[in-house]
C-alpha cells in the first residue's frame, strides 16, 4: 500500500531520567522531547521559527524586539533540552554566537545525533552546571542571557538566588537583557520572589504570562525580563506579542508588578528554594 511512512520516535536513557524525542506525523521535521514524560520542548528541525510551546515563543519575542531583525547576537543560553531557542536565533539572526549550558550530558549527545544543529551555525554546547559556569566566565561577554533550566520540572534552588541572578548580570554587555522562564501555581510565591530580587539586581523589568496564571487559577509559565538599563526592555512590541498569540498573555510592569511583588522577599541562598512542582493532572 501507498501513503507516506510513518515516522519512529527515539528514546535514550540519559543521566536525568529517560529521554523521549516524539515525531508529529502530521508535520514533518515537528519533534517534541520528553523527560520522564514531561514536555520539556518542542523543535521544527525544518522550521525552527515555528515555535509550539507558548513559553517559547514570549522568549521569542524579546530576542525579535531586542535590536532590528536580522542583527547577530551573542547569547548564553542555560539550559539546552531539544536547543530549540538557539536554533531560532540562528534561523532569524544568522551570524550569532550562542553558546549553551546543559547539565545533562547525555541529553546534549541524544538530542545533537537525533537532531543535529544548523550547518555553519556558531553554536557551541557545553555539559556543566549552570551556575558554575556562569560564574566562570568573563563579564560582559553576551547581549541576552536566556535561563530556562529546570530538574525534572522544577527550576533550581541554586539557580534562584540574588547571588546567582547577580553573577549572571555581570556576564551582560551594556544594554543587555536577561530572560527567565518560571513556572508557578496559585498566588505566584516564587515568581514574586524572583521579580522581587531581579528587580535587586536590574532598574528595567517586566513579567508576562497569561491572565489564568496571573490570577492564579491555573500553574503555568511565568517569563521574567530584566535589564540593567531604565526603559531597555521594549514594551510595545513585547505586548503586541504576547496579545497576538494563540495562548494571549499580559505584560506586567510598573506599578502593576510592583504590586503583584507586594512584601515577596529578596531570595539569597540561604532562603532559596525550587520552584513548585507542577500539579500531578497537568501533562
Amino acid at each position: 500500500m501507498g501513503g507516506r511512512k510513518r515516522v519512529i520516535g527515539s528514546i535514550a536513557q540519559v543521566d536525568g531520567g529517560v529521554a523521549e524525542l516524539c515525531p508529529d506525523d502530521g508535520r514533518p521535521g515537528r519533534w517534541t522531547l520528553l523527560l520522564d514524560g514531561y514536555p520539556q520542548s518542542a523543535v521544527d528541525v525544518e522550521d525552527p521559527r515555528r515555535l509550539d510551546f507558548e513559553y517559547m515563543r514570549r522568549i521569542a519575542s524579546v530576542v525579535d524586539a531586542m535590536t532590528p531583525a536580522g542583527t547577530p547576537l551573542s547569547v548564553l543560553h542555560l539550559g539546552g533540552g531539544a536547543l530549540t531557542m538557539p536554533r531560532y536565533v540562528a534561523a532569524t539572526r544568522p551570524g550569532s554566537v550562542q553558546r549553551v549550558v546543559e547539565l545533562d550530558a547525555a541529553l546534549i549527545d541524544f538530542v545533537r545525533r537525533e537532531l543535529p544543529l544548523p550547518r555553519g551555525a556558531d553554536i557551541r554546547v557545553r555539559a556543566a552546571d549552570a551556575r558554575a559556569a556562569v560564574e566562570s566566565l568573563a563579564p560582559g561577554r553576551f547581549d541576552l542571557v536566556i535561563a530556562d533550566v529546570y530538574a525534572g520540572a522544577r527550576v533550581p534552588a541554586h539557580l534562584a538566588s540574588l547571588e546567582f541572578l547577580t553573577a549572571a548580570a555581570r556576564l551582560l554587555r551594556p544594554g543587555g537583557v536577561y530572560v527567565a522562564n518560571l513556572a508557578d501555581g496559585s498566588g505566584l510565591p516564587f515568581a514574586r520572589g524572583q521579580a522581587a530580587t531581579l528587580r535587586r539586581v536590574y532598574r528595567d523589568l517586566v513579567l508576562l504570562a497569561e491572565p489564568s496564571v496571573l490570577r492564579g487559577r491555573r500553574f503555568g509559565n511565568v517569563i521574567l525580563v530584566a535589564a540593567a538599563e531604565p526603559g531597555r526592555i521594549p514594551r510595545a512590541p513585547l505586548t503586541r506579542a504576547a496579545a497576538g498569540d494563540p495562548f494571549p498573555a499580559r505584560l506586567v510592569d510598573g506599578a502593576d508588578l510592583a504590586n503583584l511583588i507586594g512584601n515577596a522577599a529578596v531570595v539569597t541562598d540561604a532562603t532559596a528554594t525550587s520552584s513548585p512542582p507542577p500539579p500531578a493532572d497537568l501533562f
